[in-house]
């Protein structure tokens, strides 16, 4: 059997190197209702496999999602371009913290092949923050898209996107290229930004989905948050008022796991019916699609959403016409 090629980036000795003199927060046992079994699925391994064929980073591995296993072995893996390395330290994520390598100018084709290669209706495409880039990275997105569309044209494409602060023009860019859905996740509600996500700032996020809509109505537009920070009810659904007055189309809304003991500790983990209830009153405010649950997250079951999306959107503009 041939041996696997080697990781096509090495890691940086100390992974999260502005956290390193942090106090330790102990990580919390995980209730019963979030945990997950290791991937043994032969699939997993075969997307792992065409994951390193082709030289290509992952989110799901970079920020140890939960769902890796589930997802891998439905050959549905969310691809993260752009390097590996970011230069954002927000203290819930596991990417790793620094200065990143140049662009790959081959990469949107790699990109565009692997869609091609696993066969997928659906694909999600994100990618570290390169605030050293000048358009931060909004032409290297356009690109990517345009591979796919050239590899894979049935696909449907949904990007996650970094906030683009202070980039003039990027985002309109990207909004050019096209995709079905553009997603960008606000995270945490505005009060926890400094501990939280101190390099972005929540209002800009949101302006950023609502010129999405201003530019591309076609497009729908997504955006998550995690609770068990710290965050209180009231706050959540202030977010949600705030995401619906962007009119963004679909939330997603997940419990934060804590990576190491130097991130952001879990305040407390949610128990299901409260996901349950932010779901219902989610759906109450308009959102065409929700999901609520402790494993969700940006990506996950991405493909089966977007048809429920699409759906959503025919009968709403099929209750209009009647």
């Amino acid at each position: 059997m041939a041996e696997h090629p080697a990781e096509p980036l090495a890691r940086p000795t100390l992974r999260h190197p502005e956290k390193a003199h942090r106090p330790d927060n102990p990580i919390k046992r995980k209730p019963d209702w979030i945990r997950v079994k290791a991937p043994t699925h032969p699939i997993y391994h075969e997307t792992r496999n065409l994951m390193r064929d082709n030289k290509l980073v992952t989110v799901c591995e970079e920020a140890a999602c939960p769902n890796i296993g589930e997802c891998w072995s439905q050959r549905h893996a969310t691809m993260m371009i752009m390097g590996e390395i970011c230069t954002r330290a927000c203290s819930f994520c596991n990417i790793t913290t620094g200065l990143p390598r140049a662009l790959d100018a081959d990469e949107p084709r790699r990109v565009g092949e692997a869609v091609a290669k696993l066969g997928l209706r659906h694909v999600v495409i994100t990618s570290v923050d390169r605030d050293d880039l000048k358009d931060g990275g909004a032409r290297h997105f356009a690109e990517t898209i345009a591979a796919i569309r050239l590899s894979a044209p049935e696909t449907t494409i949904e990007i996650l996107t970094p906030d683009f602060l202070r980039k003039d023009g990027a985002l309109e860019v990207v909004v050019a290229a096209r995709p079905d859905v553009f997603n960008h996740n606000l995270e945490t509600v505005p009060r926890l930004y400094p501990s939280i996500r101190p390099g972005a700032r929540y209002f800009h996020s949101l302006r950023l989905l609502d010129r999405v809509k201003a530019l591309d109505p076609s497009i729908f537009t997504k955006s998550g948050v995690m609770v068990g920070l710290g965050e209180a009810r009231p706050e959540v659904l202030q977010v949600m008022d705030d995401m619906r007055s962007a009119e963004i189309d679909f939330l997603t809304i997940g419990q934060y796991l804590q990576p190491t003991v130097k991130h952001a500790a879990v305040d407390r983990f949610v128990e299901p019916a409260e996901f349950e209830d932010y779901a219902r009153m989610a759906r109450s405010k308009g959102f065409l699609l929700v999901s609520a649950t402790p494993l969700t997250r940006s990506s996950y079951h991405a493909d089966r959403d977007f048809a429920q999306l699409r759906d959503a959107r025919n009968a709403k503009l099929q209750m209009s016409a009647a």
